[in-house]
């Protein structure tokens, strides 16, 4: 059977993070990298289908196949390394001291991958400079707007509505890391991962990962905003919601009640096994 029942999703869990935590650094910023730039790919594809169709569903849809080449690549993508790392963590098989690395690491190479696809895919719509009107080009100015001034506007009050929208975000993100655990079957991973990737998407929750792409992207289109918008009403909150979304209400409940149950029941074989010996 295909199937992997929970117990051994967590045991796979844990033995994913200690493996991430053992990365190169070239290994964390190229996987990184790839992994910007492919959610990058992801969000203009809904775009692009959501403007076409005037149905934001649709795009929603869609938006999970980058998520999906993500993992089927074993590329690297800190808000799922946030779910896992700790694990490895907790269970002794990595420091922390290595799952800071990591996270510092597949940042910097999630930024670097979102900000060359941003320059390409700029290029590649305002025909360099020659065409103000593109219809996806002003939804990605509108959506990096939206998604700091919307905050901004709302002073210490939207720092707490970003925070909360990401972590609902990364709760699901965090899932859609973990389902791919649950298969065998390269078919079954991925409608696992599809499943709450897009219920993230379409619900318009914040994800670090893919404003990297956005946010630059519409500074570069012309949006009206600076560095210090982006950096301090979305990028550094989201990153803090996505951390506590990911570890607390994926990683570390799955490990609560999965890790200690498995242990209870090999514990149980191991004593019916010994009593079976002595009949």
């Amino acid at each position: 059977m295909s199937y992997v029942n929970p117990d051994q999703v967590v045991e796979s869990m844990v033995q994913a993070g200690a493996a991430k935590a053992k990365l190169t650094v070239k290994d964390m910023l190229i996987r990184g990298g790839l992994a910007g730039a492919l959610l990058g790919f992801g969000t203009t594809l809904a775009f692009t289908v959501e403007t076409q169709s005037q149905m934001g569903f649709v795009g929603a849809l869609l938006f999970p196949a980058c998520f999906v080449i993500v993992i089927l690549l074993g590329l690297e993508l800190v808000t799922g390394n946030f779910a896992l790392l700790p694990l490895a963590v907790i269970e002794k098989k990595a420091t922390w001291q290595q799952m800071i690395s990591n996270w510092f690491w597949v940042i910097v190479g999630h930024l670097i991958g979102g900000a060359v696809y941003a320059v390409f895919y700029v290029i590649a719509v305002t025909h360099l400079g020659h065409v103000d009107n593109h219809a996806v080009a002003q939804k990605i100015i509108n959506v990096a707007e939206a998604k700091t001034f919307a905050y901004s506007s709302l002073g210490s009050e939207g720092l707490l509505i970003v925070i909360v929208k990401a972590i609902l975000c990364n709760w699901m993100v965090a899932l859609g890391a973990v389902l791919a655990m649950t298969s065998k079957a390269t078919i079954g991973k991925i409608v696992a991962m599809w499943l709450p990737i897009l219920m993230f998407f379409a619900q318009g929750f914040e994800h670090a990962v893919v404003n990297m792409f956005v946010v630059p992207a519409g500074i570069m289109l012309g949006a009206n905003v600076t560095v210090s918008d982006w950096l301090l009403w979305n990028q550094i909150p989201v990153l803090f919601g996505n951390l506590i979304g990911g570890f607390l209400f994926v990683g570390l409940a799955l490990y609560l009640t999965h890790r200690k149950a498995g242990e209870k029941k090999a514990l149980e074989q191991l004593e019916f096994t010994k009593q079976a010996s002595n009949l």
